[in-house]
């Protein structure tokens, strides 16, 4: 008989927190093949094969919403999808040697070791183009120009002093919500806390319920968001996805 993993022993091997292993089953992404009598989740190897894949996807740079339709796709082989990521990881070992000595030219040169002129192209070589413009494509499709100026204009509207105010009142409120996860997501605690943080968005643009709702998407799907959040609690970006959803649902009319 294969061994099975419960949802605590999963996270324990794979280094994914509990919090994200549940916000993958709820969204589809992995779901555990079997429960127990007692309903608790059990991975098996197929399982673990897919949260492997996911983490790839996950390194690659992947959106969870494409990795889902990766790996749904009737079509998809894990041995074809390994062999890729080979490519890919290879790939992106030559172009992370490639910037190592972009960096060191630059230190050269800033340092004065380097009695030749650094032209200003060689600031960016191995940088990639593709994934340039991909960063140029997101912002466009992902972040509204007339909510980003809102913001910019908002921001201007401050003092130093008033918008260190505001960072601050948002990574307590954020901190706050870390410390509540325990009580999950729709509690009415954590629920009060999402309300000061819908509040503190509106700081900056107004923030009707489906913009929330997308804001709080883009904490799981966008590495940078999901880095700012897990540094204050590991799963946070997941549980922030999961109580925004809620209250937009539930709170927030357009």
């Amino acid at each position: 008989m294969s061994k099975h993993y419960s949802v605590k022993q999963l996270a324990e091997l794979s280094g994914v927190t509990v919090r994200t292993l549940h916000h993958y089953d709820q969204i589809g992404l992995l779901k555990p093949t079997l429960r127990s009598e007692k309903k608790y989740r059990l991975y098996n190897s197929d399982d673990l094969l897919r949260l492997q894949q996911v983490l790839f996807f996950r390194e690659l740079d992947f959106s969870l919403n494409q990795i889902g339709e990766i790996l749904d796709d009737p079509g998809f082989d894990t041995k074809d999808a390994l062999l890729d990521h080979r490519t890919r990881l290879v790939h992106r070992q030559q172009h992370m040697t490639s910037l190592i000595r972009t960096v060191d030219k630059t230190l050269a040169s800033l340092e004065g070791e380097n009695h030749m002129t650094l032209k200003d192209n060689n600031l960016y070589e191995g940088f990639d183009q593709e994934k340039i413009d991909r960063w140029n494509k997101e912002v466009d499709e992902k972040y509204d120009p007339e909510k980003i100026a809102e913001s910019k204009s908002n921001i201007g509207k401050m003092s130093k002093d008033q918008f260190e105010d505001v960072r601050k009142q948002g990574d307590q409120v954020t901190a706050a919500i870390g410390d509540l996860m325990g009580k999950g997501a729709t509690s009415p605690e954590v629920q009060e806390l999402i309300k000061l943080h819908h509040a503190w968005i509106e700081n900056f643009y107004v923030c009707p319920a489906e913009m929330y709702k997308g804001l709080g998407q883009l904490y799981t799907e966008n590495p940078e968001f999901t880095a700012f959040y897990e540094k204050f609690k590991p799963g946070l970006a997941a549980f922030m996805c999961e109580a925004m959803t809620y209250h937009a649902d539930n709170m927030l009319r357009d």
